[in-house]
């Protein structure tokens, strides 16, 4: 893993201000989230070692709330250096991005808590939907769930 969150981070929120996209919290949040689970299930691997806790609102890394917590619900417009990832990486980020970038951050939220992985951690935990939890995200639960998701796609593009 060459890579950290607040890397990844960097380069989703560089990538929103250059396009000149409203990029909040809890929108930054749920797409590394959706960078790490794809990128589990395409290689196998995370793309960053940081873990996702099962938020209320959605799968949450803690350290990286606090880093943009003051931002609320408003767009962070802090500045930031683009990091230098490496090519497969970047061209990896672009297509996440082009997936889930044009969608809000509520949207995100609701596509989001629908899955099993979100979904599972606070099961086990015993919470409701709405209670406070922070369960670990399994990773390996990720990695399947999303290849199942390519796996659908794949048998779909198949049978049109």
């Amino acid at each position: 893993m060459p890579y950290t969150a607040q890397q990844i981070a960097d380069y989703i929120i560089a990538d929103s201000h250059e396009a000149g996209s409203f990029i909040s919290n809890l929108k930054l949040q749920k797409l590394l989230y959706y960078a790490q689970a794809w990128h589990l299930a395409i290689n196998g691997e995370p793309l960053f070692p940081e873990r996702f806790q099962a938020w209320v609102r959605g799968p949450v890394i803690p350290e990286l709330y606090r880093v943009y917590k003051d931002y609320g619900g408003r767009n962070i417009d802090r500045e930031v250096v683009r990091p230098s990832l490496d090519d497969a990486t970047i061209a990896f980020l672009s297509e996440v991005l082009d997936e889930y970038a044009p969608l809000d951050a509520r949207r995100l939220e609701w596509l989001v808590r629908r899955e099993a992985p979100w979904v599972n951690a606070r099961g086990r935990e015993g919470v409701e939907s709405d209670d406070p939890c922070t369960a670990a995200i399994d990773e390996a639960e990720m990695r399947e769930y999303y290849r199942g998701r390519m796996q659908e796609s794949r048998t779909a593009g198949a049978a049109s």
